[in-house]
């Protein structure tokens, strides 16, 4: 074995690249791609927005342990969303042997304690996982964009857009790496799935990350030449352009996708058309004022109407929370002022990374209700109630028969839900008429009200049982890895955007 093990080792060394006799693992042919494109750079910087399961992480680690074997680097950090910090501190320990430090807000004061003198934890450690939402802040931006690693990597790097018309959270993020990718010899990978949420501006606000010109790119008119150059640093590929690469088979499981329609009850269809009517009155009653009071107005029926739709919990959620607050302090009047486009979507139907799961109660509380509307409301909310059950709630009858019939094939299904309320909703309405025929099933409802760790453990140990059902929101719908424990997705709330399906159904597939 010995003997086997230093041929296998002199043999990857004798090659051209110097990191392959020390990895844990065996990369297929186009996980080399990027590593290729890398070492033809003077100073790296990549996108790599291949599809979801083809690799990234394995990708961006060859480049890392290639860039440290080569003394190119002696350091690297990875920059992620705060839930996936020990996912990846996992993957670097697994496939490089190297042990990372996890920097965010529960870690930073024991990592200075272990530090003498004055130096800062993002100079003393070598390899460092990272919070974004922890280094991303004023006060602690400024020292790690000036003692930073050569090397940064950035996970979900389309959560970093710069968003049009977003809070400065959201820009807080982009700021932090335009300002890092503006370093001298920085070198920089981002890693995403899906790129491009639909809107140019955020996605040329990626490119500009690369380089400078890039953010001005006109992509569908441009020439030979600058496509070429994008080229050098923008690898994209679908699992069907690697499936057969180079001779090389990977067998990618094959998704089986499916819709399901219902019909509403008789009396949720007549609620349904009672609200549809109010919606639509709210909209065209504000047609005559000014602009500012007909936006709060349209994004108040829109909040409504997808809360409704979404399932009676968060639709009494959204409506109780208005008429438990009907008297308006100075506060909401601050709020009434600011222009709807200063403000973050107030649908709260985010694209960067912000699993906001909290039905859109804030645009509701903006709206200036008339006595008669007011009673409307409460009207609503009582109907509601009546109908928060499985008698009178087809979705809900509707997932139960899928949840069956995936149950009695094999299955363990992933639902995912839009809203808290909606999430719990479906595990108190599911559970006790799942249990009447499945004794053993295991179901469990994880929200963004859980911490991490809680989140985590409670997935560890829902893979134990034979029967299992996950009801979550979107705070398990980026990067974390529920492929070992599940094998459907049910998806209880279309989002608008179709990044986020496809990133819900990566989770598994």
């Amino acid at each position: 074995l010995l003997y086997d093990s230093a041929r296998l080792a002199f043999r990857n060394g004798a090659g051209p690249f110097r990191c392959l006799a020390k990895l844990s693992f065996r990369p297929r042919s186009y996980q080399m791609v990027p590593l290729i494109m890398a070492l033809r750079q003077e100073t790296v910087k990549l996108l790599v927005a291949d599809d979801v399961g083809v690799g990234k992480t394995v990708e961006a680690l060859l480049v890392a342990k290639e860039l440290l074997e080569r003394r190119k680097i002696k350091r690297f950090a990875v920059v992620c969303l705060p839930h996936l910090c020990e996912q990846w501190q996992a993957e670097i320990r697994d496939k490089l042997d190297i042990e990372a430090v996890i920097i965010r807000s529960n870690t930073q004061a024991r990592l200075d304690r272990q530090i003498q003198g004055d130096t800062s934890v993002y100079d003393y450690y070598p390899y460092q996982v990272i919070s974004i939402d922890f280094i991303k802040s004023d006060a602690r931006c400024d020292v790690f964009i000036e003692q930073c690693p050569e090397l940064v990597i950035v996970d979900e790097a389309h959560t970093c857009a710069r968003p049009t018309g977003a809070s400065n959270s959201q820009q807080q993020r982009y700021h932090l790496l335009n300002r890092i990718a503006r370093k001298p010899n920085q070198q920089l990978i981002l890693l995403t799935a899906t790129p491009h949420s639909g809107k140019p501006e955020e996605f040329q606000s990626l490119l500009g990350l690369l380089d400078p010109d890039f953010e001005s790119l006109d992509l569908p008119n441009s020439n030979q030449n600058q496509r070429r150059d994008l080229a050098k640093h923008f690898v994209q590929r679908k699992r069907a352009d690697v499936e057969k690469w180079l001779d090389e088979d990977t067998p990618f499981p094959e998704r089986e996708a499916f819709e399901w329609s219902y019909d509403l009850s008789p009396a949720y269809a007549v609620f349904f058309d009672e609200i549809l009517d109010f919606a639509r009155k709210l909209v065209s009653t504000s047609q005559t004022d000014k602009d500012q009071r007909q936006r709060v107005q349209y994004w108040t029926a829109l909040a409504l109407l997808r809360g409704v739709m979404s399932s009676p919990a968060a639709g009494i959620e959204m409506l109780n929370t208005r008429l438990s607050n009907l008297s308006i302090n100075e506060d909401q009047e601050v709020a009434s002022a600011i222009p709807v486009e200063e403000t973050d979507n107030p649908v709260r139907d985010t694209e960067f990374g912000y699993e906001g799961d909290n039905a859109p109660t804030q645009v509701i509380e903006r709206n200036d209700w008339s006595v008669q509307q007011r009673q409307q409301l409460r009207h609503f909310a009582g109907k509601l109630t009546e109908l928060s059950n499985i008698k009178y709630d087809q979705k809900l009858a509707a997932t139960s028969l899928i949840i069956e019939d995936w149950l009695n094939s094999g299955f363990n299904p992933v639902i995912f839900c839009r809203y808290i309320a909606t999430a719990n909703y479906i595990g108190e309405q599911l559970t006790p008429h799942l249990k009447k025929k499945y004794p053993k099933l295991d179901i469990q409802v994880i929200t963004s009200e859980l911490p991490d760790e809680l989140r985590k453990q409670r997935i560890e140990e829902m893979g134990k049982s034979s029967l299992r059902v996950l009801v979550a929101t979107d705070c398990l719908s980026e990067g974390i890895n529920l492929q070992d424990s599940f094998t459907g997705i049910l998806h209880y709330d279309l989002p608008w955007n179709p990044n986020r399906l496809e990133q819900r159904e990566g989770r598994v597939d």
